[in-house]
């Protein structure tokens, strides 16, 4: 199958829910709308969503009321990258090519549209009416593993953990807390939604859940390899951030070789975690390739 094609699909979808889920930017107050809007409709690949998409169809499911919760998770990753460029955080200026948004509209009102997307995941999460194929006990699992893969027992402890070990010597499991946490812990999360929405049998769900582990650890590998090697036209960011900041990365471990092997390792890993899988879960094994090999 052609990934590029998929994921090119599956974008336009998922960004023509996410616009009729998000308020319009002239409504009042239209500022804070027009922040959320601006960091939402910044060019954003779509990966959560679509391997949430893409684990409920490896199930054979039909996907329409899936798309309220998949959009719930590209919210929660727009208002972490929000949250992340600030001053306080990593003080980025340039975000998928184009200013952070608190270059745009200050400081205090990205913090309120990064808390905006945050709160209206969950208000879209929790309305019934946008998922009317999904009960009300799947639909608080859904809720519960999206909450407890953004708060402090995921992207925010990973968060905090990479601030507190900037210009530190940190060892291997460390850095491995923190992208699995940081980065991972809503990769996991957004695979696991897809197969809750399914209905996964627990063999089912238990592989997937590994496919979302070792994706997500490969997604953040792929990205320390990017911070060196990739072209700021490309990423839409500064190459060398991390290491201008005295952040431990993969690399710094293993070389930049290395981290291609390994990235490449846990890819292959995810892979294998669907052996049971038809055809039907292709996208996934392709999604898998696609991260570690991507540009941007």
């Amino acid at each position: 199958m052609n990934i590029k094609s998929y994921l090119a699909k599956k974008k336009t979808i998922v960004d023509k829910a996410l616009d009729k889920l998000v308020p319009p930017a002239n409504m009042f107050p239209a500022s804070v709308h027009e922040a959320m809007r601006y960091s939402l409709f910044a060019g954003g690949k779509r990966v959560r969503p679509i391997l949430a998409i893409a684990a409920a169809e490896a199930l054979g499911a039909k996907t329409s009321d899936l798309l309220p919760l998949a959009g719930s998770l590209e919210f929660i990753h727009t208002y972490s990258l929000i949250h992340d460029d600030l001053p306080a955080m990593d003080d980025d200026d340039f975000r998928r090519g184009r200013s952070t948004c608190h270059k745009v509209y200050g400081e205090a009102i990205a913090i309120l549209a990064g808390d905006g997307l945050l709160n209206l995941a969950f208000e879209v999460l929790s309305d019934p009416r946008r998922t009317k194929s999904v009960s009300a006990n799947r639909l608080l699992s859904i809720i519960r593993e999206i909450g407890a893969a953004s708060g402090v027992h995921g992207m925010v402890g990973g968060q905090v953990v990479d601030m507190e070990s900037e210009g530190k010597d940190i060892d291997l499991p460390t850095l491995e807390y923190i992208h699995t946490h940081k980065t991972g812990a809503l990769i996991r999360a957004s695979v696991r939604v897809g197969a809750l929405y399914a209905k996964a049998s627990e063999k089912r769900l238990k592989a997937l859940t590994r496919y979302g582990e070792r994706v997500g650890l490969a997604f953040q590998i792929a990205d320390d390899i990017l911070d060196i090697t990739g072209k700021q036209d490309e990423i839409g960011k500064a190459v060398g951030s991390d290491l201008k900041k005295g952040k431990t990365t993969f690399p710094g471990f293993y070389g930049l070789e290395g981290s291609r092997l390994r990235a490449n390792e846990v890819a292959d890993k995810a892979i294998h975690s669907l052996r049971d899988f038809d055809r039907k879960a292709d996208p996934l094994r392709e999604l898998a390739k696609y991260i570690v090999n991507r540009v941007n």
